[in-house]
């Protein structure tokens, strides 16, 4: 392998990563705060890519303006979906709350089905997006992935600084640590949980936006980054936005390297990888909170 060809290796990992963080945020919040294993996250995923496909002819060119319409509208839905179905499921068991949520999988997809059908779509990248930069004399990279990986830094930054530098971000941090704690303190403990499920819905819709230009746009799309979403929360730590980072990147190297050099074996890379940290540090990378 050449350099060029193993930068260009390098940008698509954490380009993937930094996407993968984005999603498992989200995740690792509402599961470290609310308690609640949701397993229609990924479900917020694929909104976000049809919400683009859907918005993407209203806006032309403008699309940091679609991005930012489309954030706005999942977190509204995310704020009245906790408010009519989540806040039901905090004193349910865990095994409730995994057969309720599925079937909230369920209810998506067939709405998916009857307003957008079942055909696979395509969302062109804007103009000035389009193009490439050279790498090395025959390589080229797509400027849209760098866009991609910048905007995924640029969000990751701001949740950085609402979780560690904010009123919001402390009470967040607080109620990963210890929710009754936070209740005790007189903190509205209701306002919370859908103020961090609207963000993490917001989080995931917005992932599937930046997606949607590099990959095709089709039903049940959420499924398969669901579950490599969990995985990096498992191995990141649940409840740590920096453990979400460290393992989405790691998660990202891994999974692209392995399908270049073992191909054959790469389907089960990542796994392996969360075997090793969980055999290493049974909470994972980051204490619940970090």
């Amino acid at each position: 392998m050449d350099f060029a060809t193993f930068l260009v290796q390098c940008l698509n990992a954490v380009q993937y990563g930094l996407l993968l963080f984005l999603l498992a945020s989200g995740l690792t919040l509402i599961f470290g705060i609310m308690g609640v294993i949701n397993l229609a996250h990924g479900s917020f995923y694929m909104a976000g890519a049809y919400l683009a496909f859907t918005l993407a002819p209203l806006f032309g060119g403008h699309f940091v303006s679609m991005l930012v319409a489309g954030t706005l509208l999942a977190a509204v839905f995310g704020y009245l979906l906790e408010w009519v179905f989540f806040s039901f499921l905090y004193e349910r068991n865990h095994l409730q709350q995994v057969l309720m949520t599925y079937a909230l999988i369920l209810v998506f997809e067939e709405l998916r089905s009857i307003l957008l059908g079942n055909d696979v779509h395509g969302v062109a990248a804007p103009p000035w997006l389009a193009g490439t930069v050279p790498l090395g004399s025959l390589m080229t990279y797509p400027v849209y992935r760098l866009f991609a990986s910048g905007a995924c830094l640029v969000v990751g930054a701001g949740l950085y600084w609402v979780v560690n530098r904010t009123r919001l971000g402390m009470m967040i941090r607080a109620g990963a640590s210890n929710r009754e704690m936070v209740r005790g303190l007189g903190i509205d403990i209701v306002r919370l949980y859908r103020i961090v499920f609207a963000g993490g819905v917001a989080l995931a819709a917005l992932a599937g936006m930046i997606a949607a230009p590099m990959s095709s746009v089709y039903p049940g799309m959420g499924a398969g980054v669901l579950i490599v979403c969990f995985v990096v929360v498992v191995i990141g730590g649940i409840g740590s936005i920096t453990g979400a980072l460290v393992a989405s990147l790691l998660v990202g190297f891994v999974d692209t390297f392995g399908k270049v050099f073992f191909a054959q074996l790469s389907g089960i890379g990542i796994y392996l990888l969360m075997a090793l940290v969980l055999v290493w540090r049974p909470e994972g990378l980051m204490k619940r909170g970090a």
